[in-house]
């Protein structure tokens, strides 16, 4: 008996999980994860995926190891990647799961001497995967259900019951991040806003219609929380502004993981289509989640707290950055009274 095969007998199943880049995508993942832990209790999810994702694998208990990859957006970098998949052999794995379709995605896992690796077909990537998947987007319609498909059985029929994610959280961290912002635990109800979305602006509600939000909320003694990366900051500067500089305004003053801790804080939450939005349903806060051209049926929020702003307009989805018809109706016609009237705001 080899030492592999010892290794297979004596230990739990090692599954390792290439992850998507997208931080919405990977609170998505977590449904599988959840699926592959309630189908195989005993199983080791390993995750690789980019470094900024690592603060969202801890916060997901299903997950033992996260695994930051080394290589640049976009970057092909083949012999990298064959080098990193051969130092990946130690641990054994028995399966990959490849949530990405590019060919680059599938070179890790092959080199690691994975020997089932399982995916959808994607950039013609026969031979590095060796279970190929159907993907039948009629039968999956949204993300989180092709995930979810491919921690099943080949045969097997499409999950009916998808776990929906629900991130941990570190109530201490949020705390000692108030305080480095100079801030004690709040006292009032919160108002989070997360008015970016690195996609393009064909999925930001207008910034003035988000400061209508935060006015009301401001008015009825909430406080308002605006989160967002870096590239944000002109726009929570800008609501910020509008609202005499009322808010909180964290834009660029956070990384994910203290983000993920101090949205725990709020009640509600106002959001575009982002990963932000996805963090706050994984949160099992109260969300108002506003589409613009992004489709809901595709990417959902996960969750039975969440309300969706969508219209559904002739030219909606187009999936663009930009509008190309020039006017983005689909989103300056969700007009801020309708979404004031969804957060049902009680004095804070």
């Amino acid at each position: 008996m080899t030492s592999r095969t010892r290794h297979t007998i004596n230990s739990p199943e090692k599954i390792l999980v290439l992850g998507p880049s997208w931080v919405g995508d990977m609170v998505l993942a977590q449904s599988l994860f959840k699926s592959l832990k309630q189908s195989k209790p005993n199983c080791e999810i390993h995750v690789a995926a980019p470094a900024w994702t690592l603060p969202l694998l801890e916060r997901m208990p299903e997950v033992s190891l996260g695994i930051a990859l080394p290589f640049k957006h976009g970057q092909l970098a083949f012999w990298e990647r064959v080098k990193f998949g051969r130092k990946l052999r130690q641990h054994a794995y028995q399966q990959a799961i490849i949530l990405t379709n590019s060919y680059k995605s599938a070179i890790l896992p092959f080199f690691a001497n994975i020997p089932q690796r399982t995916s959808f077909l994607g950039e013609m990537r026969y031979g590095l995967i060796n279970d190929i998947r159907k993907l039948d987007k009629k039968t999956l319609p949204r993300t989180v259900d092709r995930f979810v498909s491919l921690g099943l059985d080949v045969n097997s029929p499409p999950a009916k019951n998808i776990i929906n994610p629900s991130l941990t959280v570190n109530h201490e961290n949020a705390i000692k991040a108030l305080h480095q912002l100079g801030l004690s635990q709040p006292k009032n109800k919160i108002l989070g806003l997360c008015p970016g979305a690195e996609y393009g602006e064909a999925k930001r509600w207008p910034s003035e219609y988000y400061a209508e939000a935060a006015n009301t909320a401001l008015n009825k003694g909430w406080d308002v929380w605006l989160f967002g990366s870096e590239k944000d900051i002109p726009v929570t500067q800008t609501i910020n502004q509008i609202t005499n500089n009322r808010c909180l305004d964290l834009g660029g003053k956070t990384k994910l993981g203290e983000a993920i801790d101090l949205m725990s804080l709020c009640n509600t939450v106002i959001s575009n289509d982002s990963g932000l939005m996805h963090v706050a349903a994984a949160l099992g806060k109260k969300l108002i989640a506003i589409y613009g051209s992004s489709d809901p049926h595709h990417t959902p929020p996960m969750s039975s707290k969440a309300l969706v702003e969508y219209l559904g307009l002739e030219c909606s989805p187009c999936f663009e950055r930009t509008c190309p018809l020039g006017h983005l109706n689909c989103l300056k016609s969700i007009h801020p009274e309708t979404v004031i009237a969804g957060m049902n705001l009680t004095k804070g």
